[in-house]
């Protein structure tokens, strides 16, 4: 099997909207959309597609990785406008016998999936969407196939365990969501440059604790003829640490994905070096290579991907090309798309914030 990803670009702010077809001559050829940043991201998706595919083609399978607005927006406008096969995603207010509990009494099982749905209105559009098309709407739990792509996070128990802790579930805020919120307020308003050099990391492995949302995200693995390619959404520790004991306990982890989306557009809170250290690798050679990270990051966005996280990718041996108004295009045996040049990847950085 044969294919190609592009990351394209999704406007001046942070979002993730990624394109994958893959097949060959006999069996015929495939698309995987993942996410679909903003609302006006739709036009880009719909385009690429027309343009580089062709205006015929439908959707096999479209993955939501997250109920975040800069993933699911933009999958709205693309399912009013082209036909989708299989719709990958959870929606939370199907588990609310399940979760109840964690409630406190507070609402009855109807007035608990009304609460949640009006807090994902997005998941409900594209919900009707499918309906109103006959798309077939599929969780995307730990084990799910999706064409050659393996979902290795969330379990289904980790996925029921965070629903209480989502921003769009009717909670209040605990004690703990008020210190973080505080405490990256101060963090940004003291943020300082220090040195790194190859032999000191100074990315932590003790970082803030991402959203219970982005602790949800599919993280998947495709495998394209030996040559794997990690998609991370915006996964922090907890989600990539899971996805790893499942690859492992596959036999997936035996060599390291060749590509490897870097999560949540580089923040400094999704990765730790005993992360990478599982993921990619430990720290290699100076300029040495193994693989390709591709970010996504808004053409504004001019402090992402982190500067530890990037080097933190460098010193495993891969690279980090980015978007920034731009699509970021990786063949898996079908050779370079015409109309694209090659790019360079982003440089190390000897001194970063923190």
């Amino acid at each position: 099997m044969i294919g190609e990803v592009d990351f394209l670009p999704a406007g001046e702010s942070n979002a993730d909207a990624i394109c994958v077809r893959y097949g060959d001559q006999q069996s015929g050829w495939y698309l995987h959309v993942i996410d679909g940043g903003y609302k006006d991201t739709a036009d880009t998706i719909i385009n690429h597609i027309d343009e580089h595919y062709g205006r015929d083609w439908h959707i096999n399978h479209m993955v939501l990785t997250h109920a975040d607005n800069d993933h699911a927006t933009g999958l709205i406008g693309v399912m009013e406008r082209k036909r989708v096969l299989n719709l990958w995603m959870n929606r939370p207010w199907l588990y609310v016998d399940e979760v109840s509990s964690h409630f406190h009494g507070n609402f009855n099982r109807a007035g608990l999936i009304g609460a949640m749905k009006a807090r994902h209105e997005y998941l409900v559009r594209l919900e009707e969407l499918a309906t109103e098309q006959g798309t077939v709407i599929r969780e995307v739990f730990q084990g799910a196939k999706i064409g050659p792509f393996t979902v290795l996070a969330p379990s289904r128990e980790r996925y029921l365990r965070l629903i209480p802790d989502l921003d769009k579930t009717p909670q209040k805020y605990s004690e703990q969501a008020v210190f973080t919120n505080t405490w990256s307020k101060l963090m940004e308003a003291v943020k300082e440059w220090i040195d790194e050099h190859w032999h000191i990391e100074t990315l932590s492995n003790s970082p803030e604790p991402v959203s219970a949302s982005n602790e949800t995200s599919v993280v998947q693995l495709g495998d394209f003829n030996g040559e794997k390619l990690l998609l991370t959404g915006d996964a922090g520790p907890q989600a990539l640490n899971e996805a790893a004991d499942y690859a492992q306990s596959l036999g997936l982890l035996n060599e390291f994905p060749k590509y490897v989306q870097v999560p949540h557009h580089g923040s400094r809170k999704n990765v730790t070096p005993a992360v990478l250290d599982r993921w990619l690798g430990p720290k290699m050679q100076l300029g040495e290579r193994y693989g390709h990270a591709f970010c996504s990051v808004g053409s504004e966005q001019e402090d992402y991907p982190r500067g530890q996280v990037n080097n933190a990718f460098i010193r495993r041996g891969y690279p980090v090309w980015v978007t920034k108004g731009q699509s970021v295009c990786q063949s898996f045996g079908m050779g370079m798309r015409s109309g694209f040049v090659p790019a360079d990847p982003l440089p190390w950085s000897d001194r970063v914030k923190v």
